[in-house]
């Protein structure tokens, strides 16, 4: 009896999952390793130093043999759908956060009068907004129900302007207003960077030549990156060289440069979580970064004006 087991006819061994145990530790790889989708994880003579580096591997990413080409997928035939009327934004499409600093004044005879502060306290699930009641010379501002207000308000991405009406006034526990959801909403400016929510390898190398490992990038601003790795690669203000691929619709970047390591973070036992400020990027590599962040922005971790 042959107790070989056959692979079966449709079966694509060089390009199947690789299990731990394929990946020796302390020998250069005889091939290069790749993410599911085709993404460099460790090159060619890479060596994977011991099991807490190859158990991160596997944990964040799926490792194939790389020197195999793999059939690109058949794109399926879009189907034209009709488009729709744009939906005017809503009070979440702003990413207003509790907290968030406002400035409010009536509307009638509003021209050249002065914006009252207050701060977002709550959002109802209507989109009908609570915020602290402005004081004037210690004294609550002159508001009555059924007023229209107007409100700027500084988002974590950007400032704006809109409308609302004024639907309640409270005194107790504390005095707040309830103002209906807005309207007329306008973007009076952006602030200067946004992180966006990522997924991809990035090679990192600590001495002179080469990559010795493997991190998961996390978040990505036009400036920087948050990296989930093994272990904490460095202390605060020391470089690591880093390697990584964008890919925005049809363009595929390679960007190759140092990082300032801004922050870390020790998460547990075996594995750590660093801020990166990336720095010598050529102009091709700013302009990947760019369109990466733009192309993503409705996948927002938070909005700041330091770009790490």
């Amino acid at each position: 009896m042959n107790d070989t087991l056959e692979a079966p006819a449709d079966a694509a061994p060089d390009t199947a999952l690789l299990t731990p145990a394929q990946i020796p530790l302390g020998q250069p790889l005889a091939w290069p390793l790749v993410d599911h989708d085709g993404a460099l994880l460790l090159e060619r003579g890479a060596t994977l130093v011991g099991e807490i580096e190859r158990d991160f591997l596997f944990r964040h990413f799926a490792p194939q043999r790389g020197d195999h080409e793999t059939p690109a997928p058949t794109p399926a035939l879009a189907i034209a759908k009709p488009q729709e009327p744009e939906a005017e934004p809503g009070v979440r499409d702003l990413h207003l956060v509790i907290g968030a600093l406002m400035g409010l004044r009536p509307q009638q005879g509003a021209s050249g009068a002065p914006m009252h502060p207050c701060k977002l306290i709550g959002i109802a699930p209507n989109e009908s907004i609570f915020v602290t009641l402005p004081y004037v010379d210690g004294r609550p501002i002159e508001v009555t129900p059924g007023e229209n207000v107007e409100i700027v308000a500084i988002a974590s991405q950007a400032v704006y302007r809109f409308v609302c009406t004024l639907l309640a006034m409270h005194y107790a526990p504390s005095s707040y207003l309830v103002l209906s959801k807005p309207a007329n909403i306008r973007m009076l400016r952006e602030r200067n960077s946004i992180r966006v929510r990522a997924r991809f390898p990035v090679r990192f190398g600590i001495g002179d030549e080469g990559y010795q490992g493997v991190a998961l990038a996390r978040g990505i601003s036009a400036l920087g990156l948050s990296l989930t790795a093994p272990w904490a690669l460095g202390k605060i203000g020391e470089r690591l060289r880093i390697a990584f691929s964008l890919r925005s619709g049809n363009l595929d970047t390679l960007i190759e440069t140092s990082a300032v390591i801004r922050n870390v973070q020790q998460e547990d036992g075996t594995q750590a979580t660093l801020g990166l400020e990336l720095d010598s990027l050529t102009s091709a590599g700013q302009m990947a970064m760019k369109v990466y962040v733009f192309d993503r922005q409705d996948d927002v971790v938070y909005w700041t004006s330091n770009p790490r």
